[in-house]
Parts: C-alpha cells; structure tokens; sequence
C-alpha cells in the first residue's frame, strides 16, 4: 500500500504557521491539564477533604479520557477528513468543560473531565495524522519537534495563567478558560488550516476495516516497541505532573510559589524540542530516544539513593529536586516526538488508525502505572524518584531491542 497522494504545494500552508498551528492543538491537552495545578489545594479542601490525594484525579480522568477517545478519533479522520473530526471533539470539550464548571461533587467532576479529555482527544491524536499526511521520517520529526517547542509555552504558563483565574473567577473559571482556548484554535483551523486527506485517500469505518488496520499496525515490530517505550515514558510524566504541586506545597512548603517554579521548569525543559530539532537527522531517532532514558535512569537512582540516604543538605535538596523535575520534562521531550514518528513511518497510508492505536494504548496504560505512583506520594519526592527510575529504565531496555537506522 502506498502513502496518501500528496497535496499541491498551494494548499499547504507556510511551515511557520503550519507548526504554530499544530502546536496549539496539541497545547489543548497541556492547557487543560497545567492550568488545573494551582487549583488542586482547593478542589481537594471543597470536594475531597478527607482525602486531599484524591485532587490528583482531576488531571488523570482528563487523560484516562483522551486515551479513550484517542482509539475512536483516527479511524474517524480517516473516514470523514482531519478537520471534521477535530472540530468535532472540540465541541465535545467544550460542552465538557461546562459541565466541570457547574459539578457539584468530585466525582461528577471526574465524570465531566473523563468527558472532556474524550473531546481534547481529537485535536491532540488527527493533527498528529495531519502532519504525517505532508511530512514523513525525520522531516515529521523536525516538524514535531518545533511544534513542541513552541507548545511548551502553554505548560510553562498554564498554573501563571490558572492562578490568575483563581483570583479573580475562583478555581472554577478555569474551566470557562478553556472554551476560550478551544475557541481560537478553531477558529484558526477552520479558517487557515486545507483539508489534508482527499476524499479519494479516506476509508470507509467498518469492524473489517478497523480489524485489519489494528492487525496491521500491531504487526510491525518497530510500532509495538515504540508503544511501549511511550506507555513508560508517559507513567513517569504524568507521575510527576499529577505528584509536583502537592511536592511544592507539603514537602517543600512552597505551594505559593508553585505557578513561578513551574514555569521556569517548563522553559527549561522546552529546550529539549530545540536540541532534538537540531540533532535528530544527523544522529537519528533511536539513538536520541536511547541516550536520554539512560540518563535518565542514572539521575533519577542517583536523587533517590541521595535522598533515602539523607545526604543532601536542606538547602541544596530543594534546587536538586527542581533539576531532577526538569530533567524528567526533558526527558520526555526529547523522547515522544521521536517515538510518534518511529512508529508512524511505515503507516502513513492509515495514518489516523496507526496514531489512535499508539496514542490509545500508550495513554491508557500509562494512567495505570501513573495514578498508584501518583497516590503513593508520602510527604517526600522518594516514592516518585524511584518509580521513575523504573519506568525509564524499562524503556531504555526495550528501546534497544529496535536496530539502528
């Protein structure tokens, strides 16, 4: 089978705003995720008072939902075009999102925010078919990788922005934000953004089509290895993300702070998009994707040895686990656009099944190895520590499986 015909140079737009564009798709998710952060302290205090871990909930139904919905949305967009589907899930969030506004218990809350990340599924998995309609190989990558540095400026400013939400609407207009949010990159899609799969390249959805296409895309070796490479890395991220803010606020006594530290975290780590932009076609994606998770792996049982032993001063632990945090968003940085575009080379013909089968089951598992290290959180960083260094661990040996391009 061969790739879907290309389209004519006219109805491509330019790279730069083609990459500004899919950047603040893909910011849908972190947008709707970081900006909750701030927020936890007084969900917890209002709806789960008893059991204040619980608040770490709010961001996990988000992403459990976007795996789901995740499955649905490729097959799709492969049937009725990206920009359909896309806008169709935005409606969904949105509608989503005001129900989380007005819930009046957590657990219809979660209900509403496993709604929403259902919707916030179709920007984040058809636009990632979208590029592989008019890119491929490392060229996808590149393209992915400035796409993600620009993205890392919603992360960066997302808990800024929710705290400013907070103080003037309280913590439930953050939900209003995100119509706003939702509402302009829309807009910036329906309005400037070609339909990317001709009506002569989509597929009809049937249970026969669907079944070969998910025998297909789990028959290459490279895509099952590259899954579950990004179902680890995605347990350490969203590990983390769910576990940092109650770090800051009980461990560290800095909850204040919190949206500050958690920016400069995020610019920080942003860099990692730039780096792999400027390495990946020389050195190559597995090789990067390697690299980074040893490392990993050997900072995060360094930090954990170190803090189990008591061997950092107190006024050096807290900028070590501001490094190590850092190094972990690096890390996934520099490891995730690679594995999307590892794994979506040799299916650019079915482009949205393949990225709903990889998004789907990396997201999906992920949220079982992420919510019990999330809750396992004891007052000290260790318990994260030592499972990311697992997580990474584990994918820096399946990695290796692959051979080298």
């Amino acid at each position: 089978m061969t790739d879907i015909p290309s389209l004519p140079p006219e109805a491509r737009l330019s790279r730069p705003e083609f990459v500004g564009m899919i950047a603040m798709l893909f910011a849908t998710v972190a947008f709707s995720i970081d900006s909750m952060l701030p927020a936890l302290p007084e969900i917890a205090a209002e709806l789960s008072p008893d059991a204040p871990n619980r608040a770490q909930l709010i961001l996990s139904s988000f992403i459990l939902g976007m795996g789901l919905g995740t499955f649905v949305a490729g097959p799709l967009s492969d049937r009725f075009g990206r920009k359909r589907v896309i806008l169709g899930g935005a409606v969904l969030y949105c509608a989503a999102a005001l129900a989380a506004w007005a819930a009046p218990t957590l657990g219809l809350m979660l209900l509403a925010r496993l709604a929403g990340g259902l919707g916030a599924a179709a920007p984040r998995v058809v636009s990632l078919a979208l590029v592989r309609d008019l890119y491929k190989g490392r060229e996808m990558a590149r393209i992915m990788s400035f796409a993600m540095l620009i993205f890392t400026l919603v992360p960066a400013f997302a808990p800024l922005l929710g705290s400013v939400v907070i103080d003037g609407l309280g913590w439930r207009g953050i939900f209003l934000s995100f119509l706003g949010f939702s509402a302009l990159s829309m807009l910036w899609l329906g309005l400037r953004q070609p339909e990317t799969l001709p009506p002569a390249a989509r597929r009809e959805v049937s249970a026969a089509r669907l079944t070969g296409a998910l025998r297909e895309v789990l028959s290459h070796r490279v895509i099952v290895t590259a899954i579950g490479v990004q179902t680890l890395v995605f347990g350490a991220l969203f590990a983390t993300l769910s576990s940092t803010q109650q770090i800051f606020d009980v461990t560290w006594n800095r909850g204040d702070s919190f949206p500050m530290w958690f920016a400069l975290i995020a610019l920080m780590a942003g860099t990692a998009s730039l780096v792999n932009a400027a390495l990946v076609m020389r050195l190559g994606m597995r090789f990067l994707v390697t690299l980074a998770l040893g490392a990993q792996v050997v900072v995060s049982l360094t930090m954990w040895a170190a803090a189990a032993q008591g061997l950092w001063s107190e006024a050096l632990a807290f900028p070590a686990y501001v490094l190590w945090t850092t190094g972990v968003f690096f890390t996934a940085g520099l490891t995730l656009g690679n594995l999307n575009a590892l794994a979506m080379e040799p299916v650019g013909h079915i482009a949205g099944m393949a990225a709903s089968v990889i998004g789907s089951v990396a997201t999906v598992v992920s949220v079982g190895l992420a919510v019990p290290l999330g809750l396992a959180f004891d007052g000290t960083p260790q318990p994260l520590m030592l499972g990311v260094a697992c997580f990474t661990g584990a994918g820096f040996l399946l990695i290796r499986t692959l051979p080298r391009h």
